[in-house]
Order: structure tokens, then sequence, then C-alpha cells
């Protein structure tokens, strides 16, 4: 089975509290209540989970930002569901690291009745400096850092200069979205001269009418701003502006995004640290198998993190603690 590696770009184009009390002891050596597991709302559009430690201190927190689509703060989807998310920050809090995680804006303007047509690129950054101002403002830790995926890759980066210490890029493209759909149509339906002149269009004229019909699922009108927002954006370009610590993972399964990719962002940022995890795949797991495979782990929250990947994370954020 041939997977179809244009559907997360599809995706997004037409896109009770919980709370674990663990016992602690204050100094006073009485027993008091901490909550590790904190569910948000930062804003109207920024809703998560604060997840800590179970003594509930740590000076590190990362901030999770998902890719793209209809994701959770899990890393879920309305047709599929993986937890990769959750899994992540189950395991970094055991290594003493706090995270938040939280929605794509899509999930709480569905809630709230709004036009989820109407979101901005600029939209996603916006949400994402809000994350961090508020952990900022708040106080508790030292060192905040940014990890984006696929998607939330490009997001970080921009939300991260001048507000975060630190970037990990997971499965992040290297190239505008305008050149990425174009080489996939191309590699895939041998159409990317006509997404090429669609796009060109769409850059000179605020929108575009004349495209071959067999790209209308891409250039619907009413995706049409949203595209306009994210194809200025190269993320080639942006992580040379980062002057902090970088982290750059990718797997060498992933149908989505390249090693060369990595590579790419590597070489924009050569400061950074590169790590390709054997077999791992776009969802942070580990296929031995062949594309059938690959794309029913997308719904298969059974399955394990990719091994040494949470345990990279972990040790780059902590060896990188120089403060603001």
């Amino acid at each position: 089975m041939k997977c179809n590696r244009l559907f997360p770009v599809l995706l997004v184009l037409f896109c009770a509290l919980t709370v674990n009390a663990q016992g602690v002891l204050s100094k006073e050596g009485q027993q008091i209540k901490v909550d590790t597991l904190q569910k948000l709302k930062l804003t109207p559009f920024v809703h998560g989970t604060l997840q800590l430690p179970k003594d509930g201190k740590a000076e590190k927190l990362i901030v999770f930002i998902m890719g793209s689509g209809d994701v959770d703060r899990d890393g879920n989807q309305a047709t599929s569901r993986r937890n990769t998310f959750k899994k992540m920050a189950d395991q970094l809090a055991k290594k003493g690291i706090a995270t938040f995680r939280y929605d794509k804006r899509v999930i709480p303007m569905l809630k709230q009745n709004m036009d989820y047509r109407k979101i901005s690129f600029n939209d996603f950054i916006k949400d994402a400096k809000d994350a961090i101002a508020y952990f900022r403002n708040e106080g508790n830790y030292n060192h905040i850092y940014i990890a984006g995926h696929s998607q939330g890759s490009l997001v970080g980066m921009l939300a991260a200069k001048d507000t975060a210490d630190g970037f990990i890029s997971i499965a992040g493209p290297s190239t505008t979205i305008d050149e990425a759909i174009v080489s996939q149509l191309e590699q895939q339906m041998g159409m990317g001269k006509e997404a090429e002149y669609a796009f060109n269009a769409l850059r000179k004229d605020g929108k575009v009418t004349d495209y071959n019909k067999g790209l209308a699922s891409i250039f619907k009108e009413d995706l049409q701003p949203f595209l306009l927002s994210w194809m200025p954006y190269n993320p080639t370009e942006e992580i040379k502006k980062l002057e902090m610590p970088i982290l750059i993972i990718n797997g060498t399964k992933d149908l989505q995004v390249t090693v060369k990719d990595a590579e790419v962002l590597h070489d924009a940022a050569p400061e950074s640290e590169l790590k390709i995890f054997e077999n791992m795949n776009h969802v942070l797991v580990t296929i031995e198998g062949d594309d059938l495979e690959n794309a029913k782990s997308y719904n298969e929250s059974w399955r394990p993190l990719t091994m040494g990947l949470v345990e990279t994370i972990a040790n780059f954020v902590t060896k990188n603690l120089s403060p603001n």
C-alpha cells in the first residue's frame, strides 16, 4: 500500500478537569496536596494541561506546540488517537521536567461555535507566545523551552525568538508550505507545475480562481487566506534568527518530513544538535514494517514512543541551563 503523504497538509486546510493529587511533605512535616496534572485556560484560545513531576517541583518547563490539523493537547485528532504528547509529558515528569501542552486553536473555536476557517497562521504564533508569556509572568520556572512538532516546529521558531531559553524541532519541515506542497504533488501526482502556478497567482493577487480542478481541495476559496498567511515563513530562514540552544529531531520512517529536512535545518543553524532516530515515524513511534504499518500506527495509542527520544529531549533541556 502506498501511503498518501499529503494528508496532513490537507487536514490543516480543512480543518472535566483532570487532577492527580500527590502527597508531599511540607517543611513542617505535614502532608500537603500537590496538583501534578492541571487543566488550564490561559486565554480564550489556549486551553491545555500543565503536568508537573510527582513532588510538584520543576525548574524547567517545555511548552509543546502541536502539528497541523485539529490536534488536541495529547496529540490526537478526531479520526486518530495516539496520545503521543501525553506519553511524552508523563515520561518527562518522571525526569523532573514540567510540560505544558495545549489544543490547537481550532478546537476551542469549534467549542465556542466560532468559524475556524478565519484562522490565520499568525494566530498560532500568538497562541504560542501567549503561553510563554503566561509562564514567564507566573515566575515558577527558571528555564522555558519550546518544542514544536511538524507545523508546530515553524510556529515554535517564530514564537521562541527573544522569549524562550531553547528550541526543539520535532519532525519540522525545512521549506515554505507552498514549496512543500508543490514538491509532494509533483512526486505523487505529477502536478507540481500546476500547483506552483496557483501559488504564484495567490501570492501575487491575494486569491486564485484559475487553478487545475484536481487541486480544489487545496485551493478552496475559504482556505486561501490561511495559506497566504502561512506562505511567507521559511523555516530555514527563521531558525537562523534564534540565539539559543537548538535540538533538531527526526526519524528515518517519517512519511511526511524527511531526514533531509532535519539536515537542512541543522545546516542553517550549525550550532544546533541533530538527532536522527532509526525507524521512527512522524508520530514518534518505531516502525519495523512497511508504509501500511506506518499509516496504521497513527491510530494505535498502544505503541510506545521510540526508545531514547524522551531521554534525548530531557538531556538537552537539563544540560542547557543558562538563564535568560
